[in-house]
């Protein structure tokens, strides 16, 4: 069991959703808790709730190295260590239902960015700090169902998410190879209540398209509120994953509702056949408990 009291937690992304869900339990825990966000002023107010001796908010944008190098130093000259590091840091570019041929390239540029090299500047900056330390540690990495199953929506934000479930896996058997006290959780969400989906809001200006944001489609806007009804909330999520954290347990899903598709993708691959997708806003209505998930063999 990880032992969570008196110890220092670093969380990307911190400024909502997840991340300020996990930043809040860790808190409970008793641990140490270092904020990390681009819009460094919702930091600041999660922050806030936490308390100044235990709580520090940064600006730090995940896409660049040299912030994340940043966000180490500040962590470190602070409290002195970093025993669980949080790698949640997530974004969504508009319109999941273009094709992928459709995603300008600044689209890719930011999906990858932030959902990808967000995940790989953090490992590479603070993984050597952690073992270097020779301190039990843990290192979660937000991933999400989308890089588990597959299909035409939301390319841009799946093949970050693909790449992100590649790296973590890396990540946990190099650990273990070399011998070092530090685990690794996936967290791999389904539907959960976030704003990560108004992320275009906050679209950084170096990765624009010339076209101007774009928005979702009739069809989703419509049913977003429908969707989010019975949605799981942030809270949700992060309890999951402290419960992987506490049982060094690799991987923490938010939901059942995409396992028929996770199988089917694995049964066609082993088969060698074509594979047959499903709609991934149908998953999403069955993540929120509005479909029943079709019975299987």
């Amino acid at each position: 069991m990880f032992d969570f009291s008196g110890k220092t937690a670093v969380i990307t992304g911190a400024g909502g959703g997840i991340g300020a869900a996990l930043a809040r339990r860790a808190a409970a825990e008793g641990m140490n808790v270092v904020l990390a966000d681009i819009q460094e002023q919702q930091a600041e107010a999660v922050a806030a709730t936490i308390g100044r001796d235990r709580a520090l908010a940064i600006r730090c944008d995940v896409t660049d190295e040299a912030s994340v190098i940043a966000l180490a130093d500040a962590a470190y000259a602070r409290f002195g260590t970093v025993d669980l590091l949080c790698n949640n840091a997530g974004i969504v570019p508009g319109g999941r239902h273009r094709k992928v041929w459709e995603y300008g390239l600044g689209d890719w540029q930011w999906s990858l960015g932030v959902n990808l090299y967000g995940v790989v500047h953090g490992m590479r900056v603070f993984v050597p700090r952690m073992i270097a330390a020779g301190r039990p540690g843990h290192i979660l990495n937000t991933a999400s169902v989308a890089g588990v199953v597959s299909g035409s929506g939301s390319a841009c934000y799946g093949a970050a998410k693909h790449a992100v479930v590649r790296a973590t896996e890396a990540l946990y058997a190099g650990l273990k190879e070399v011998g070092a006290p530090i685990g690794v959780t996936m967290l791999c969400p389904g539907l959960v209540k976030t704003g990560i989906y108004d992320a275009e809001r906050h679209r950084p200006a170096q990765f624009a398209d010339g076209d101007g944001p774009v928005r979702e489609s009739a069809e989703l806007e419509a049913m977003r509120e429908e969707l989010y009804r019975n949605a799981t909330t942030a809270e949700q999520a992060a309890d999951m994953a402290f419960d992987a954290i506490a049982e060094d347990r690799f991987y923490a899903f938010t939901t059942t509702a995409f396992d028929r598709a996770i199988r089917q993708r694995a049964d066609d691959i082993l088969a060698r056949a074509n594979p047959n997708f499903d709609d991934i806003v149908a998953m999403s209505r069955r993540d929120a408990g509005l479909d029943r998930a079709p019975q299987t063999a």
